[in-house]
């Protein structure tokens, strides 16, 4: 863990420019397990760059989440995260949270109703972090990574109107009595 360094001495922002991409590219191919192409990097950043938030320790890049939000046919706007990234020397400030909440947040303002991503079944820490945020395991895809590893889908409700059918009031006029 990075010594003496508290959340509080970071600085969280979004997405600006074309320069940081190579930067969030290197931190993801040390991280995560998957390979992934410039190309998907863009698509994220491109179309959602309010929905990349990056931490930093003074000038140096410690963590990054990427994702979107897009309608669903049902209507419904759905958040994805894509990735989240913390440098194991930072890890255990929360940063992670910080990162995930940024993103709630921000899907929230921009009228979400649910969010979604996946992570490894072997990958504790990420299912912990995900779980103490609200995220539920919604579903188990078998052989999901290159690897073979599975993945949970977990999710993540923030409209219950969404999950829960509305309720409604019905009440019947009493048929009135002849005399």
């Amino acid at each position: 863990m990075a010594q003496n360094i508290t959340i509080d001495d970071l600085k969280f922002k979004t997405f600006e420019h074309e320069e940081e991409l190579d930067t969030i590219i290197k931190m993801v191919e040390v991280e995560l397990s998957e390979p992934y192409s410039v190309f998907t990097y863009r698509y994220f950043l491109q179309t959602w760059p309010h929905l990349c938030f990056m931490a930093y320790h003074e000038d140096k890049m410690i963590g990054v989440i990427l994702g979107k939000l897009d309608a669903r046919p049902n209507k419904a706007q759905r958040g994805y995260i894509a990735m989240l990234v913390v440098e194991k020397a930072y890890r255990k400030l929360k940063i992670g949270s910080k990162l995930v909440k940024m993103f709630i947040d921000e899907c929230q303002n921009c009228g979400g109703d649910e969010i979604c991503l996946e992570t490894e079944v072997i990958n504790v820490a990420a299912l912990r972090l995900y779980e103490s945020l609200g995220f539920a395991k919604d579903k188990k895809l078998r052989n999901y990574y290159m690897s073979g590893n599975d993945a949970y889908r977990l999710k993540l409700w923030l409209k219950l109107d969404r999950l829960v059918p509305k309720f409604e009031e019905k009440t019947e006029e009493k048929p009135q009595e002849t005399a």
